[in-house]
């Protein structure tokens, strides 16, 4: 029994003397790094303008992301909202956002696909493209997740969240979010 300690104890010094921390066995084990998602409309845990809702004029919030891999090919877009009564309510599903793109403007165009090839899929209120907040009771919030890909998506237009995710599964190399909140005046 006591060799056994010695032993488990000699080896985790083994691993950690040769550089196989935490963080490389983190990394290494969903392969997953970190995208830095941020809005120059709101802070995380903050906030959403009145202006990107359904009590302003709906249009997108601006954002922009960070720190995605080298070997990125595309990336996809899902924003949705964990409080609504019936469930998480999905309001804006994008993909094929080229590798070249790091940001979105505000009020991107309610369309099924933009002229960079970005392709928009349907939110629950059944539209495709951006749907704002519009909580019917309470303070919501509001998560804007990005995806770096692999790869590029084959996904028709009508395609919902259920769609994209199972199309992203083992393709996302790093993701990251944004969280703002908003309760109706």
């Amino acid at each position: 029994m006591i060799m056994n300690k010695k032993y488990y104890i000699l080896v985790m010094l083994m691993i950690l003397l040769c550089g196989v921390g935490q963080n490389s066995i983190a990394q290494k084990g969903d392969g997953k790094m970190a995208i830095t998602v941020t809005s120059s409309a709101f802070k995380e845990g903050g906030m959403i303008p009145a202006k990107y809702t359904c009590d302003g004029k709906n249009i997108s919030p601006p954002l922009k992301w960070e720190q995605a891999p080298k070997d990125t090919k595309s990336f996809a877009l899902i924003g949705d909202d964990p409080d609504a009564p019936i469930g998480v309510w999905v309001h804006w599903v994008m993909w094929n956002i080229p590798v070249e793109v790091n940001e979105l403007a505000e009020g991107i165009p309610a369309v099924k696909e933009l002229q960079n090839g970005s392709k928009q899929g349907l939110n629950d209120s059944m539209r495709n493209g951006y749907d704002g907040p519009c909580p019917p009771s309470g303070t919501h919030r509001y998560y804007f997740k990005v995806y770096a890909l692999d790869t590029m998506l084959d996904l028709p237009a009508n395609s919902k969240k259920k769609d994209l995710l199972n199309a992203m599964k083992n393709h996302i190399i790093a993701e990251g979010s944004l969280m703002g909140k908003y309760q109706r005046k």
